[in-house]
């Protein structure tokens, strides 16, 4: 039995690299602004996602590149040339939007695989086979079909690959198909610069046009301040539904613009979702545990399972701010042997290390910490601080930019963890 495939996003090489060492069989993300999240586009230069590619193929795993943009005439001639560029470093894929880019890669690069993104928003499979006529070897599902509707495609083209998104923020438009920002800020959603309008607060007025009148509408606690603000997608105690069903292919995280600290969790814990469904071990609990740590804006499983029509859950009215259980205090640096403070540490402190996949972490106590198991987890303890050059500091946080020592080398890309406090915890239910 082949496995679905684990796709994760890599918003730039630091973020690839983690990914790919917390579990991930594939990773997605691009250069340039023909990719729709330009963000992180401008953190990969070509020459970074050039070696991010040559890292992933000598570890087995896949990278797909996104040009999913939607182009304006004056781009087309960079378009063709930023196509023939990355065809050369040999990616796995290409993420495309448009109908006429898929004309173009295939002009151009016809060597390379084409991913339908979900903006294209197939829903049926008459709209798949179009596209799969047009030599399009996977379609990434629209975020509002069902489990159903993909199985209808898979009984119609079973030679085309289905990917659907499981995890990560949601759009209040469909399928991403977004103009709110492009009104407001001038910010094009579908060119890549989304400006996130749909996480704002919005107060409601009522206007009257026959004599100018302006009032301003009440509100209920905690309903409708947020109005178009969408909550997170998780279906991780889902994924045992998805993969039964046998038409799923791969598996997608959204999310190149969030933190290493995302990619790694989310990755890692979708990763054990897969492999224990398979050894007939799933436990959705465990893996909701590690997702509510990451920063997110309340969670639904949104549309896959269950059809539009029947949620009224999917909206997060009360805030926008992403809140999760833990901070992230630390990422180990690629040496092992140093890490970068993320939030604060001080010595005397419990804090617990999480690893990539299949890494351990052996007991280590000497002058600069301890690390010990607690609940089966490793955990450090600072006694004191050091930089990389040896000097000592009372604390460490997140706006010091030097290498901190660790007691003995840890697995490469560990994250030191903080839980928030007890009193803070009940706004992340």
């Amino acid at each position: 039995m082949q496995k679905v495939e684990l796709l994760s996003p890599a918003g730039n090489l630091e973020k690839l690299k983690i990914a790919i060492n917390y579990g991930a069989d594939a990773v997605y993300g691009g250069v340039s602004h023909f990719s729709l999240r330009i963000r992180s586009g401008k953190e990969f230069s070509f020459e970074e996602f050039a070696e991010g590619i040559l890292y992933a193929h000598e570890r087995g795993k896949k990278v797909y590149v996104t040009i999913n943009g939607f182009p304006f005439n004056n781009q087309l001639k960079l378009l063709k040339e930023h196509i023939a560029k990355m065809a050369e470093l040999q990616p796995d894929a290409f993420i495309i939007s448009t109908p006429g880019v898929i004309k173009l890669s295939k002009e151009i690069a016809p060597d390379i695989p084409l991913h339908l993104s979900t903006q294209a928003n197939v829903l049926n499979y008459l709209d798949a086979e179009f596209y799969y006529e047009q030599g399009v070897s996977r379609i990434i599902a629209a975020r509002e079909i069902s489990l159903r509707d993909l199985e209808d495609i898979k009984a119609h083209l079973p030679d085309l690959e289905l990917e659907v998104f499981v995890h990560g923020s949601m759009c209040f438009a469909y399928s991403g198909r977004c103009l709110i920002s492009a009104v407001q800020m001038g910010r094009v959603p579908n060119r890549g610069s989304c400006a996130n309008d749909c996480r704002f607060e919005y107060t409601l007025y009522a206007h009257n046009e026959e004599h100018g009148t302006l009032f301003r509408l009440e509100e209920q606690p905690e309903v409708g301040t947020y109005i178009f603000n969408a909550k997170d997608m998780n279906l991780a105690s889902h994924v045992d539904e998805i993969l039964r069903s046998g038409v799923v292919d791969s598996l997608k995280i959204e999310g190149r613009t969030k933190s290493p600290y995302y990619a790694a969790i989310t990755t890692k814990a979708y990763r054990e979702a897969i492999d224990d469904y398979y050894r007939g071990e799933f436990n959705p609990d465990r893996y909701q545990a590690e997702l509510h740590t990451t920063k997110n804006r309340g969670f639904t499983d949104a549309y896959l399972i269950s059809r539009p029509f029947e949620r009224n859950d999917t909206q997060e009215h009360s805030f926008a701010l992403s809140r999760g259980t833990h901070e992230v205090a630390g990422l180990v640096m690629e040496d092992g042997e140093h890490f970068m403070c993320k939030y604060k540490i001080y010595p005397n402190e419990d804090i617990e290390i999480v690893t990539p996949l299949s890494t351990k972490v052996d007991e280590v106590d000497n002058d600069i910490a301890t690390i010990f198991y607690k609940d089966s987890k490793p955990f450090i303890r600072f006694k004191k601080i050091l930089t990389k050059e040896g000097r000592e500091l009372d604390s460490v946080h997140s706006g010091n930019l030097n290498p901190i020592q660790l007691p003995a080398k840890l697995p490469p890309f560990s994250i030191l963890r903080k839980e928030e406090r007890l009193e803070n915890k009940e706004m992340f239910k």
